[in-house]
C-alpha cells in the first residue's frame, strides 16, 4: 500500500478537485494524507483520508474570494485585478503578470522547510502537488523526492513547445481577439517573467541543494514521471514535453451527491414558470463582476424562451437582490454546482476548468464569459469543440445573451451527450488509477 500525500494550495477550486483525486487514490488502496491549510480539513474528512496542517502560500480562497479572510496586501490585489477585468482581457493578463512577478515564490525557504519536516514524519512513498504551487515543486526537486504533478487548469499552465509562455493563451476565442501590439507587449512581460523566475530557481537550487539538477524553464517544471491533467486530451492541444506519463483525467468531479430540499424546491417552482433553467456562475473570484452577473439574467428573461436563472452571486447578492423580486430568478451567494448541472438546460459561465470539464461530463451546453488566466484557452477549446458559445463580458448586451441561448439550445445541446459520454469512462478514478501504475511500487524506508 503506497503512502502519498497530496499538497494543496489553499484555493477551493484547487482543494476541492485534489480532495476528490485523493478519495480516489484511497479507494484504489493507498494510504493518503491531505495537506492543505486549516480552513480545508473538512474537504479530507469527506475523501475519507488523514488531514496535514499545510500553508504554502499567504494567498487564500475559501470559496468566495471577496469573503476570504487574508492580508490587506491580498485584498488589495483582488481588487486591482477585479478592476483590471473591467478594461479587458490582456489588461487583465498584464494585471495578472505583475502580481506573479511580485510574488513569484512566495517563501521558499519556509516551505522547503516545513515539506523537509513532512517528510521525516509521514516518510510517504511519493506526494502529488498542484502546479501552479511552485514553491512547493522547487522544494520537492531539491529534497529529490518522487512527486507527481496535479496540472488545476488549461494543459498548457506547464509550457513546453515552442513559443508558449505561461500567462499567454495558446489561441484566442474569435469574440476575444487582442490586437497585434497589446499581444506583443504581453509576451514580452511574459518572457521577462519566464527569465526572471527561473533565475529565482537557479538561485535557490544553487543555496539549498547543489546536487539537484538545475531548472530550464521555472514555469515548466513538473514531475518527470507524471502529470496528471482535469482535463480531455483535445486532439488540437500542443504536444507535451517527452518523458513523462501524460494522464487526461477529462475532470475531476467526485461522486453526484443529491439536491437538498431545500434546492430541490426551488427547482421545482422555477421549472413550474419556464420551460428553460440556466445556471449562471462565474467562478469564486469572477462572481464579484454583478454587472455581468445583472446582464446575463436580463438577457437570459428578456429571451423568446421562457427563461428561469439561478445565480451565484457570492458577495453580490445585495446587489443583485431586485432580480430576485421575479419568481424565475434564484440568487444565492453560492451554489451546489455539480449537483445542479444535472438539472439545468444550459450554464453561464467564466471559462474556469471545473466548470468546463463539468459541463461536459454533464452534458450541459454553455456560454462562456472569460475574464482573465488560462480562461481565453479554455473557452476557445469549447468553441473548437462545438460544446459553448464564447463572448467578449465586456461588450456583452442583454440581447446577445438571450440569443446565444437559444443558438445553444438548436446548434450545441444536441451533440453534448457524446461528450459526456466519453468523460464518464475518465474522471478521478482513471486518474488514480494510471497514477498508481506511473508512480510504481517502489517505496523509502519508514
Amino acid at each position: 500500500m503506497p503512502r502519498v500525500v497530496i499538497i494543496s494550495p489553499p484555493f477551493f477550486s484547487h482543494a476541492r478537485p485534489l480532495s476528490v483525486l485523493a478519495a480516489a487514490l484511497r479507494a484504489r488502496g493507498a494510504d493518503v494524507h491531505f495537506a492543505c491549510s486549516p480552513a480545508f480539513a473538512d474537504l479530507a474528512e469527506r475523501a475519507g483520508v488523514r488531514f496535514v496542517p499545510l500553508t504554502v502560500t499567504r494567498n487564500a480562497n475559501t470559496g468566495v474570494a471577496e469573503a476570504t479572510e487574508q492580508a490587506a496586501s491580498e485584498a488589495a490585489r483582488l481588487h486591482e485585478f477585479l478592476d483590471a477585468t473591467r478594461r479587458g482581457a490582456v489588461d487583465t493578463l498584464m494585471t495578472q503578470a505583475r502580481h506573479r512577478r511580485a510574488d513569484m515564490l512566495s517563501a521558499p525557504h519556509t516551505v522547503f522547510e516545513e515539506l523537509r519536516a513532512l517528510h521525516e514524519r509521514l516518510r510517504p512513498d511519493w506526494y502529488v502537488v498542484d502546479q501552479l504551487s511552485y514553491a512547493v515543486t522547487l522544494a520537492l526537486h531539491c529534497l529529490r523526492v518522487r512527486y507527481a504533478t496535479y496540472c488545476p487548469g488549461h494543459p498548457t499552465y506547464i509550457p513546453g513547445a515552442e513559443g508558449q509562455w505561461f500567462g499567454v493563451p495558446y489561441d484566442w476565442p474569435s469574440a476575444l481577439q487582442p490586437a497585434a501590439r497589446e499581444l506583443a507587449e504581453l509576451i514580452t512581460v511574459a518572457q521577462d517573467n519566464d527569465s526572471s523566475f527561473t533565475a529565482l530557481f537557479d538561485e535557490f537550487i544553487h543555496a539549498t541543494a547543489p546536487e539537484a539538477p538545475r531548472v530550464d524553464r521555472a514555469f515548466a517544471l513538473a514531475s518527470p514521471l507524471s502529470v496528471v491533467y482535469a482535463y480531455p486530451r483535445l486532439p488540437w492541444l500542443p504536444v507535451p514535453p517527452e518523458g513523462q506519463r501524460h494522464v487526461y483525467a477529462g475532470h475531476m468531479t467526485g461522486p453526484l451527491e443529491p439536491l437538498d430540499e431545500v434546492w430541490t424546491g426551488r427547482l421545482r417552482r422555477l421549472r413550474a414558470t419556464a420551460d428553460r433553467v440556466v445556471l449562471v456562475a462565474l467562478g469564486t473570484f469572477l462572481g464579484a463582476r454583478d454587472d455581468v452577473l445583472r446582464t446575463v439574467v436580463q438577457g437570459a428573461l428578456q429571451g423568446p424562451v421562457t427563461t428561469a436563472v439561478v445565480v451565484a452571486a457570492g458577495r453580490r447578492t445585495a446587489c443583485l437582490a431586485d432580480l430576485a423580486e421575479d419568481d424565475r430568478v434564484v440568487v444565492a451567494g453560492s451554489v451546489p454546482q455539480q449537483a445542479l448541472l444535472p438539472h439545468v438546460d444550459a450554464m453561464v459561465h467564466h471559462g474556469g476548468n471545473n466548470s468546463f470539464t463539468e459541463c461536459l461530463r454533464f452534458g450541459v451546453a454553455a456560454l462562456i464569459l472569460p475574464f482573465s488566466s488560462d480562461q481565453f484557452a479554455i473557452a476557445r477549446d469549447a468553441e473548437r469543440a462545438g460544446v459553448g458559445i464564447v463572448r467578449d463580458p465586456n461588450r456583452l448586451s442583454a440581447r446577445e445573451v438571450g440569443s446565444a441561448l437559444d443558438a445553444l439550445q438548436r446548434t450545441v445541446r444536441p451533440g453534448m451527450a457524446r461528450w459526456s459520454a466519453a468523460l464518464a469512462a475518465r474522471g478521478p478514478g482513471h486518474a488514480a488509477a494510471q497514477l498508481l501504475v506511473s508512480m510504481g511500487k517502489a517505496t523509502v524506508s519508514r
